[in-house]
């Protein structure tokens, strides 16, 4: 035991000693304790809290801790306090008599006021354990800007606490009007007031049922409006995140983050805040109530609390570990289920079954261990709980019975007061509940305000959107690393031009840096030195959306979405009518890829374009570029897996109307023909210059052509 628990220790009983020593001098001097004025007890307390500070001081050489004033200061307080309620309390207010004769007292109130300390220090105070937690200030922020997100829905609110608040009084005096009743029934004769205070009675149940349908539903209308705003922000600010944010977050993951925490963060502050306002107002009635019946049974009562919070607050610290555990195995799950439903071919062609299922297993398992852990901490938590609660009701009967035996309490007050009782303990764990349960969820909420608040790791888009472009592209010792791997650069120090309306060739081994080229010029990335002009100005000067639509990309292998063909290839472009598709594919000379979809227009391409073969996907990959009327194409692979008709008729389409194209691909007659050839290696130009300019060289180009580029036929 340290010196601070000693010294407490030895204050509660010092406090006990002089307490006894009034008690004595009273006795000695031949007077009733009745005869002790308030005034008396309060003068004491001062007497005894100087005595308790100084004995303090002395053990503690002066350096009086904190938390040992604070119970000195409970000891001396609560004597008079609990006095002073009992003369506000008192009907009529000059009928007090002085403190309680009962010697139990002495012992009650010494024992609730260490209870209530310790309580106190370790539980709520900042100076115990909350204060030794780092986080416990932004637990406090977090909830706080989360109640923000309520401002919308004030009038729901209003009506759903007023609501509560009146359902709640007439909750609490059932009880009361029932020992009534009961009372009135004892006679031979009926009370001649028996009706109307039934009739009371019966009100009382209508509006109680009344009030709480209207919380209820309006707490659920709320919470539907918040999840939906929720929800709708964090999409909204996962979809302005770099592309890097998504190759380090599983889809996965954030999947539930944006649906089961969303729902999570949403429920469970709306319903505590509701469960913790009700139980509250609920507790302080029945509170009332159950002091004006008896004092006694009521702080035998409310000594179970402060017990059941110590031990309430180490399962709910239990609990919050063990729910982020379990939030994280359920979205490792999900995420491993769709890696592998989503990969089924791939799982399928190497056999890998028996492997996946190993692995999908061992995460159940692993989230079972969890919950299995969660499940013995809340069986003890509970056997605790109904261990005390049986102590504690043996010693209150006692009590009851002598109360009755002196004429303190009626059998129908005693009836009432046990009927207030477990509604009211039950109102008191609702708000521990509600506590511990909202601090839990500080770990979800945390992770969801994080991305509302994270910042997208790339450049603002500008204002530039002029109405016509050139289409001129410039590369200016642009160098690259992924974020992944910073130490190993995937371009270095790259100058190349694009010329506008012209045909660029990007060529050379995997690994060289074509799909970071790319990938650059898309703006997917931001380069770490250097810059990409357009026209003479960085690409991030330019609108978002009037950038995207002037440079559009034909990848190697498409993304399709679920929906028609005719979505696909309108996505993400307002007012594209029929009309206008065709208009735009006559232009662009892309009619006869139009040809291979357009009889099955409006017919659904299945998830992921998992009901098209790889050449019709290429056709509405092509289609979706060309019908934005983009002044920059680019072609990674984009004539693989087609036929040489539509080879040519994809190659007319990206080059008429004097388009600027990026062409990277392993086709020899296709690269032969582009009016300038990038060769790279390692991430830097190693060549460049026409097919014809090349081959004279005899360089790299020249010895690695025919590993590069496989002639497939000719166009």
């Amino acid at each position: 035991m340290n010196r601070d628990a000693t010294c407490g220790l030895f204050i509660l009983v010092l406090d006990a000693v002089l307490g006894a020593a009034l008690w004595a001098a009273v006795l000695l001097l031949r007077c009733s304790p009745s005869s002790l004025s308030l005034g008396t007890i309060w003068a004491f307390g001062a007497v005894k809290w100087v005595c308790l500070r100084a004995f303090a001081s002395v053990v503690t050489d002066g350096n009086v801790p904190a938390v040992l004033g604070r119970l000195a200061a409970l000891l001396c307080l609560l004597p008079p306090v609990m006095e002073s309620g009992r003369v506000l309390t008192a009907s009529p207010p000059e009928t007090y008599s002085g403190p309680s004769p009962d010697l139990t007292a002495l012992l009650l109130a010494p024992m609730a006021a260490a209870l209530a300390c310790v309580v106190w220090e370790l539980g709520l105070s900042s100076g115990g354990k909350a204060r030794r937690q780092k986080g416990d200030l932004d637990s406090r922020r977090l909830l706080f800007r989360m109640l923000k997100y309520f401002r919308p829905d004030t009038f729901h609110l209003i009506v759903a606490f007023a609501s509560l608040i009146l359902g709640v009084i007439c909750d609490s005096y059932v009880p009361l009007y029932q020992g009534k009743v009961i009372d009135m029934l004892k006679g031979r004769e009926l009370d001649p007031s028996y009706g109307h205070t039934l009739t009371q009675l019966v009100l009382i149940y209508i509006g109680s049922a009344l009030f709480s349908g209207v919380r209820g539903g309006m707490f659920m209308c709320t919470l539907a409006r918040l999840n939906k705003r929720l929800k709708h922000l964090l999409f909204h600010s996962l979809l302005q995140q770099e592309v890097q944010f998504f190759e380090e977050n599983s889809p996965g993951r954030l999947c539930a983050r944006l649906d089961t925490d969303v729902d999570r963060m949403g429920r469970t502050v709306a319903l505590n805040a509701n469960a913790a306002v009700r139980s509250t107002v609920k507790a302080l009635l029945m509170l009332k109530l159950m002091l004006g019946l008896s004092w006694e049974l009521t702080l035998l009562t409310c000594i179970e609390m402060p017990l059941l919070a110590i031990v309430q607050n180490k399962y709910s610290s239990l609990s919050r570990e063990l729910k982020d555990q379990q939030q994280h195995c359920q979205a490792r799950i999900k995420d491993q289920a769709s890696q592998i439903i989503g990969g089924i071919q791939t799982v399928r062609s190497f056999k890998a079954e028996k492997a996946e299922l190993r692995r999908y297993c061992e995460a159940v398992a692993q989230l079972s261990a969890v919950k299995r852990r969660s499940g013995v901490n809340s069986v003890v938590f509970v056997l605790i709980r109904r261990l005390m609660a049986v102590g504690l009701r043996t010693l209150m009967l006692v009590q009851a019975r002598n109360l009755i035996l002196s004429g303190r309490l009626s059998i129908g007050s005693l009836v009432s007061f046990l009927m207030y009782q477990k509604p009211m303990l039950n109102s008191m764990k609702e708000i521990l509940y509600s506590f511990g349960d909202t601090v839990s969820t500080i770990g979800v909420i945390s992770k969801v305000f994080g991305y509302f608040d994270r910042t997208p790791q790339c450049q603002p888009a500008g204002d530039l959107a002029p109405e016509r472009l050139q289409g001129g592209i410039v590369f200016r010792d642009v160098t690259f690393s992924y974020p992944s791997a910073p130490d190993k650069p995937a371009l270095k120090s790259v100058s190349v031009e694009l010329a506008a309306g012209k045909i660029t060739a990007l060529v050379g081994p995997s690994g060289s840096g074509k799909t970071s080229f790319v990938s650059l010029l898309k703006r997917l990335y931001e380069p770490q030195e250097g810059q990409i002009l357009l026209d003479g100005e960085p690409l991030h000067h330019y609108k978002h959306k009037y950038f995207h639509q002037r440079v559009t990309l034909v990848s190697q292998n498409p993304v399709l979405f679920t929906g028609s063909r005719r979505y696909n290839i309108e996505y993400g472009l307002q007012g594209c009518t029929e009309e206008k598709l065709r208009d735009a594919a006559r232009k662009t000379n892309a009619v006869q890829l139009l040809s291979h979809v357009e009889d099955e227009l409006d017919s659904d391409v299945g998830e992921g374009g998992a009901k098209l073969a790889g050449s019709q996907k290429k056709c509405i990959a092509v289609l979706r570029a060309l019908v934005r009327d983009p002044q920059v194409v680019i072609l990674d692979e984009a004539t693989s897996k087609l036929d040489v008709d539509t080879q040519r008729a994809v190659l007319q389409g990206a080059l008429s109307r004097g388009r600027t194209v990026l062409l990277v691909s392993h086709q020899l007659q296709t690269v032969e023909k582009a009016d300038h050839i990038i060769y790279m290696e390692n991430g830097a130009v190693v060549e460049e210059g026409t097919h014809q300019e090349l081959m004279a060289r005899r360089g790299r180009y020249y010895h690695q052509k025919e590993e590069l580029f496989a002639q497939e036929g000719n166009l």
